[in-house]
């Protein structure tokens, strides 16, 4: 218990520190009405389309505002601060799976959806990116099928853009600088171009060296270095109509994986022996329009969305000192998707009878995409065979994937006495998918396999909802919904493993949301219940080393429970923490490539996260402002693989970040990892490793200071 014992003491002597600065200044609520500076301002998310206060929801969702994350974070960062939240995430930018409540999957076929601005990332290896003029992140745990369809079993992430400014200009620069030769850059700037239209723009540069030591060679493995934009025009040509631009790129240049044996990383960090120096490169270009019409009776809005990114790693793929076999691996995916919707006027919900009324949304969604993989395997000679004396080239895979899907759905909640929410929707999706997938040898000393394939989909997913205002501040609630995840093809996989079927899952929750102590505190608490078959599992390919493929393996069940609060202890003082424990256990009976996996452990599922922290300012003078924010975060223990053979311990980790902001000039001290803890949060099965697992040892400690300007 010593490590929730800090927690509690870390936040009582931060919440003695003095006023602290939340997401919307105090003082102002919404339009700039006046409100008590220590009453917590609502918060509205949009992770049901529609913008909703979250404490009116019968869903469980945690949202994290930008000014609680460090300059530059990532998705991933900002996870922490959701219960029951795990992010598997490797050194390569695009391989960062993330799992709510024991429900994951692979890049290629995900639980959680994470959309960008009503985009969806229909392949998650373009999904974490740096959060660049972004308001809010929305963590929505439980089935979303209902409404956003497919690949939403266990939740959606919703990432918000902040808004350009259409009544002033405000900009900034800053220079961080840490430990690791961290070298960063970013600049941006909005405002009006007239008084109807306004423009945004941001850019940034960042690079450090690795944090793993190649000991062939004393070179740095996994060194990063990425150039980012966003730029957005906001058109409001009328009080009824909006239409937002959004442009978005990347462009990262990273070093090579840094895994390597589990047992070695226990013993020793950060270093690792190979006789091949890598890369791992990733490139984004994303668009999104978004137009709104909101009238007397009716909202009408259309989200559309190109995504298209390309990523190679090099790689010595037996991970040892000995030349043995190397991997080229490209990817490239292209998406286009489309939605309509309709949806009753906020201020305008359908009167029924006299006591009840009906808020409706209804819409449409279609999608395209294209992916293509080609990976060359380079062996060298007899490592294939002691017979094979010359070097060999395997294409596995050389694959071309096209899916093409359409959905329609619909959702209404009836509203009684202003106190009872019931709620019904549905969903119908139905998607076609082709596969044309080769394997080869160079020189041909096998046959040439191909694999030319397609299959339909379809599905209706229902999801019902009771919310009971016990008084205006206060809701119990309690849902049921189906969810489900998409069947598909593997781009390379052991043979008569090419295709995987679809995965449902029911899904029960129940839970109180509430607002006491006369609006200074906020909270949350739920129970869930899961209950899944055909769960789709992400497998190490034996066949073809560090190459994973979909599996169906049977039934799991997943059982917990969440809590969340945000407490204002002061004038601008806030205190915020989250705890969830889950229980998450294949069924009876599951098989995992022939080896019974019943009871065991859902791999890469903490039994219990906890977030604990504050954040805090104090005026100095009236143009000078100092600031903190600190948190420590707790991951339970979990199991790296489906049979159980390998895990990490419980661990933790505290960041901690302090500065001033005057009328023109900043400047912040920032330490992540602060006790630099040691833990490996990602392994996997690799019959070359002497542990017979390959891992990748976490974030060391950081740190550094930030200096800017601003207008």
């Amino acid at each position: 218990m010593k490590p929730f014992t800090s927690a509690l003491l870390f936040s009582m002597v931060l919440g003695l520190l003095g006023p602290a600065a939340h997401a919307q200044p105090p003082g102002t609520q919404g339009a700039g009405q006046p409100i008590d500076p220590i009453i917590l301002p609502p918060v509205t998310v949009t992770a049901q389309k529609e913008p909703t206060d979250v404490q009116r929801l019968p869903v469980s969702v945690t949202v994290v505002p930008i000014d609680w994350l460090q300059l530059g974070a990532s998705v991933s960062d900002a996870g922490i601060h959701s219960p029951n939240t795990y992010f598997s995430e490797f050194t390569a930018r695009k391989l960062t799976n993330p799992r709510f409540r024991g429900i994951g999957a692979s890049p290629a076929n995900p639980s959680i959806t994470t959309f960008m601005d009503g985009v969806p990332m229909l392949n998650a290896n373009a999904s974490n990116i740096e959060l660049m003029d972004v308001e809010q992140v929305e963590f929505v745990r439980g089935p979303q099928s209902a409404l956003f369809g497919r690949n939403t079993l266990a939740g959606l992430i919703n990432v918000a853009s902040a808004r350009p400014s259409l009544t002033r200009w405000s900009g900034q620069l800053a220079v961080p600088v840490g430990n690791y030769a961290t070298r960063e850059v970013r600049a941006g700037a909005s405002g009006p171009l007239n008084e109807r239209l306004a423009f945004g723009a941001s850019i940034g540069h960042s690079r450090r060296d690795g944090f793993t030591e190649n000991q062939l060679t004393s070179n740095d493995l996994d060194y990063r270095e990425a150039t980012s934009g966003k730029a957005q025009l906001l058109w409001t040509p009328s009080a009824r109509w909006e239409t937002r631009v959004i442009f978005s790129a990347e462009r990262a240049r990273d070093g090579d994986y840094a895994l390597s044996d589990l047992g070695g990383l226990r013993d020793s960090r950060y270093l690792t022996a190979r006789d091949f120096e890598g890369n791992t490169d990733r490139d984004i270009l994303s668009t999104t329009l978004l137009t709104r019409r909101e009238g007397s009776r009716l909202a009408v809005s259309t989200t559309t969305g190109f995504v298209r990114w390309k990523t190679q790693d090099v790689t010595d793929l037996d991970y040892t000192p000995l030349p043995l076999v190397r991997r080229d691996n490209t990817e490239e995916d292209s998406q286009f998707t489309q939605e309509v919707r309709v949806a009753s006027a906020a201020a305008a919900p359908v009167k029924v009878g006299g006591n009840v009324s009906l808020a409706w949304q209804a819409g449409g969604f279609l999608f395209s995409q294209t992916y293509e993989q080609l990976a060359v395997n380079s062996y060298s000679p007899f490592v294939l065979s002691p017979f094979i004396d010359f070097g060999v080239s395997q294409t596995t895979p050389d694959a071309d994937l096209d899916d093409f899907g359409v959905s329609l759905y619909g959702q209404g909640t009836f509203t009684v006495h202003e106190r009872l929410d019931l709620t019904a929707g549905a969903r119908f999706d139905r998607e076609r998918k082709e596969a044309l997938l080769t394997t080869s040898y160079s020189p041909a000393i096998a046959p040439t396999s191909t694999l030319d394939t397609d299959e339909t989909f379809s599905t209706v997913s229902p999801q019902f909802a009771a919310a009971y205002r016990l008084r205006p501040t206060q809701t119990l609630y309690a849902s049921a919904a189906r969810g489900f995840k998409a069947g598909g093809f593997n781009p390379a996989s052991p043979t008569g493993s090419e295709a995987y079927g679809e995965e449902y899952a029911w899904h029960a929750e129940g839970g109180l949301k509430s607002v006491a102590l006369g609006g200074r505190m906020r909270f949350g608490a739920a129970a869930f219940w899961i209950d899944w078959q055909d769960l789709q599992l992400n497998l190490p390919n034996a066949q073809s080393p560090g190459q994973f493929y979909i599996a169906n393996v049977g039934s799991a069940s997943s059982r917990g429970v969440e809590f969340e609060a945000t407490a204002r202890a002061h004038a601008n003082v806030d205190l915020f923490g989250s705890f969830g424990y889950t229980r998450a256990r294949f069924g009876n009976g599951t098989a995992s490539e022939g080896t019974d996996v019943s009871d065991n452990s859902i791999p890469n599922t903490p039994d219990y996260t906890a977030t604990f922290g504050a954040h805090l300012s104090r005026a100095l003078t009236s143009a000078a402002t100092v600031y903190g924010h600190g948190e420590m975060v707790f991951y339970g223990a979990f199991k790296y693989d489906d049979r159980n053979l390998a895990e990490q311990d419980a661990y933790s980790l505290a960041n901690f970040r302090a500065g001033i902001r005057g009328r023109y000039l900043f400047a912040e001290g920032w330490i992540r990892n602060a006790f630099d803890t040691a833990y490996v949060p990602v392994a996997f099965a690799f019959p070359l490793a002497q542990s017979g697992f390959l891992g990748e040892s976490g974030r060391p400690r950081t740190f550094g200071i930030t200096g800017g300007v601003r207008f």
